[in-house]
């Protein structure tokens, strides 16, 4: 009776140590590690930190949102190996170096490809921009949605640029990007590779004249100093897809899955209005710091689409224009 007993007894211990344990294992918390290469004060890294509090409040704290920006865990091409591996789990960053794993988003880095914000946004939040996210698949990684760093334009040191005649004989930095460089190449500039890191050393130094970003760049990477003129030719519209690891978006629950979506698709609305207001804010700066800003006409504009739409024909022969006929009908 006695051995009856302490084998009951060792029965109930053990079915309250499992049911203990698979409480655990449900309640464990998931660690969320974001990360980019664009400093704290940039809308792109105001918005994961939005995403981490209302992600950890969406969830009661299930996920555990850890955010590291400005290359504090490597670059874009290091953060975007970080989630096929997992050992990041998500990120925001514009459409270039995801190009570099993902063919398909070459497009977006052709010339004039978006003549504003409302083209892109169109195109971005439909099903063309969701079956390009879709592509991300292949690469390990899950893209949610487009969030924006905004359309790039040129700055340099030598003069104003007020016609497509002026672009001629500017060495110009530009990302290591094919498409890029044969833009500048078609306008009669001479394109030179650099990291973004020895920009500002590269302007100061000589060794280039002239940049090409977003205007928030301009301000936060002090440009002004070593940069007299800044035209808003708006020749390339960033995107910054966000995207997760797929290995981490497949450990979690549908619930969870729901709620970075949500969150994801809530953050995307703000963060798009926090780079328009950044915008703003930087041409005050830029002028106040005394760079003279050039816009140009309808007229020059269409100029400058003239003389880059070779760009175009030789992206067609390089990856066919299915991905470019699919945007134009949307934009046209």
């Amino acid at each position: 009776m006695k051995q009856l007993f302490l084998f009951l007894s060792l029965i109930i211990v053990v079915i309250f140590v499992s049911a203990c344990s698979g409480s655990s294992s449900k309640d464990e918390v998931k660690v969320m590690r974001l990360a980019n290469a664009t400093p704290d004060d940039r809308s792109l890294s105001k918005a994961l930190y939005l995403f981490e509090e209302r992600l950890e409040e969406e969830t009661d704290g299930s996920i555990d949102v850890e955010v590291y920006t400005n290359s504090v865990i490597g670059g874009d091409r290091e953060v975007f190996e970080g989630m096929q591996l997992n050992t990041i789990q998500g990120a925001s960053m514009s459409t270039g170096p995801i190009a570099q794993f993902a063919d398909s988003f070459n497009v977006f880095e052709l010339p004039f490809l978006f003549a504003n914000e409302e083209e892109a946004y169109k195109v971005l939040d439909g099903e063309v921009g969701d079956r390009l996210l879709d592509e991300l698949n292949e690469q390990n990684v899950i893209g949610l949605n487009y969030w924006e760093n905004g359309f790039r334009m040129l700055s340099n040191n030598v003069r104003e640029i007020k016609t497509v005649d002026d672009v001629k004989g500017l060495d110009i930095r530009t990302l290591e990007n094919e498409w890029h460089m044969e833009l500048w190449s078609e306008l009669g500039a001479n394109p030179t590779p650099m990291n973004y890191g020895e920009l500002y050393i590269g302007l100061e130094q000589g060794t280039v004249d002239a940049q090409e970003n977003p205007v928030g760049n301009v301000v936060n990477s002090h440009f002004y100093e070593v940069q007299d003129h800044l035209t808003v030719t708006n020749h390339i519209y960033n995107a910054s897809p966000f995207m997760v690891s797929k290995p981490f978006w497949e450990s979690l629950t549908k619930e969870e899955q729901a709620a970075i979506k949500k969150v994801s698709d809530e953050v995307q609305q703000e963060q798009r209005k926090m780079n328009q207001q950044e915008v703003e804010d930087s041409f005050a700066i830029v002028k106040e710091k005394g760079m003279k800003v050039t816009e140009l006409s309808e007229e020059e504009l269409e100029r400058f689409r003239e003389a880059t739409s070779q760009v175009r024909e030789r992206y067609i022969d390089k990856y066919g224009d299915e991905w470019l006929k699919q945007i134009e009908a949307e934009t046209n």
